[in-house]
């Protein structure tokens, strides 16, 4: 995606994630993310004419009626249902709305409330295949297919539990100095290996823990005057869409097809980022979306996760992940991006990361086919 500018991203948020909800409904997670995000724009509520939402659990309601709910008439409305992709989906679309004169400020906001049974439920019925075909067979997806994946992976990079372990500890490091992230108590190498398996090879930290929680972010023109202060702007942005046909093996993520435009359109290599934010439902998906993204350019996996991820010398995941902060549902496509935004206006408190400028967030979603079906990347960069 070219020619981005004329759009700037100058509020970031996230609702504190909570393992058991209170009485909050899922409209009420993003009615407080909504607020807060304009509260830290600076932007006055009359001012939105663009809004995008994402929500597994807001049905029967759409993104209309939370307009009305929120008393706000955009020119400019998006549902989207993209998972993990769905944060950068819609920050496109909200850009080329801006860009198109369509929308001046647009909040996107996503977050789901979650009980033990709402997940159930949603993982059983994501779509038509996984209702027909995995849900008879009781595997409960999706931890059964990342178990699957991570074997193959383990397999074709002769990797052991422990290196996927050290990428799980050192993003546990990073969520320690989260005061947001749900799971902020040290671990080390050996609680992870002595925590027990749910899905060989995958064992209890392996698995994104299912929160309840929402987040949202402020796009605004250019010329507006919430983008004087310190913003983010894009430098690139690329998608790409069942790539494989549901027919590859997971070990290539759609990020692999789009990386070398991503990288030509920003004008940067790998090496200029100065933190990544990968969506990490699986520490598997972490080094494959890196390796994809050209941050293993010789191949070898384990030496990013030992020499790059563990040391720090690659910052990723600085909130601690969804693996230690927690997924909210549909919010878990937009967690990246808030903390990505976050870093790069100097708002990350303990754990910001030093002269942080340039930061890749991915996206990735809609597994229950098979694996993902939905890619996506976007470069940032502080203007501050």
């Amino acid at each position: 995606m070219r020619n981005l500018e004329g759009a700037a991203i100058v509020a970031a948020v996230e609702v504190p994630y909570a393992r058991h909800p209170d009485g909050s409904t899922t409209g009420d997670l993003l009615a407080r993310a909504f607020g807060e995000a304009l509260a830290e724009a600076g932007i006055a509520h009359h001012e939105v004419d663009g809004l995008g939402v994402s929500s597994f659990t807001l049905g029967p309601d759409h993104a209309v009626d939370l307009a009305w709910r929120f008393g706000i008439a955009p020119r400019w409305l998006m549902d989207d249902c993209l998972g993990g992709a769905s944060g950068i989906d819609l920050l496109q679309h909200a850009v080329r709305a801006i860009q198109a004169g369509d929308a001046n400020v647009v909040v996107l906001v996503s977050g789901d409330r979650f009980e033990p049974a709402d997940f159930t439920r949603l993982t059983e019925h994501y779509n038509l295949t996984t209702r027909t075909w995995l849900r008879p067979l009781d595997a409960g997806v999706p931890n059964s297919l990342f178990a699957m994946l991570t074997s193959r992976h383990m397999r074709a990079h002769a990797l052991t539990r422990a290196d996927y372990g050290a990428l799980v500890v050192a993003q546990r490091r990073w969520a320690g100095m989260n005061p947001g992230a749900v799971y902020r108590s040290a671990m080390t190498l050996d609680d992870y290996l002595a925590a027990p398996l749910v899905s060989d090879p995958l064992g209890r930290f392996d698995c994104v823990p299912v929160v309840s929680g929402a987040d949202a972010i402020v796009v605004v023109a250019a010329d507006h005057p919430a983008a004087r202060g310190p913003a983010v702007r894009l430098r690139a942005l690329r998608n790409r869409y069942n790539p494989d046909h549901q027919d590859g093996d997971g070990l290539v993520s759609g990020l692999a097809d789009i990386a070398p435009q991503l990288w030509q359109d920003a004008g940067l290599r790998p090496s200029d980022v100065d933190l990544v934010c990968v969506y990490d439902d699986y520490p598997v998906m972490v080094l494959i979306q890196l390796a994809d993204l050209g941050f293993a350019a010789d191949g070898d996996v384990r030496n990013l996760v030992h020499a790059k991820i563990a040391t720090g010398a690659l910052p990723v995941n600085t909130s601690g992940g969804q693996l230690s902060a927690g997924q909210a549902g549909a919010a878990g496509g937009m967690h990246g991006m808030v903390e990505a935004v976050r870093q790069l206006r100097g708002a990350a408190g303990a754990r910001q990361v030093e002269g942080a400028r340039i930061a890749a967030v991915t996206g990735y979603g809609m597994v229950e086919y098979r694996y993902g079906m939905c890619a996506n990347a976007v470069v940032l960069e502080a203007t501050r």
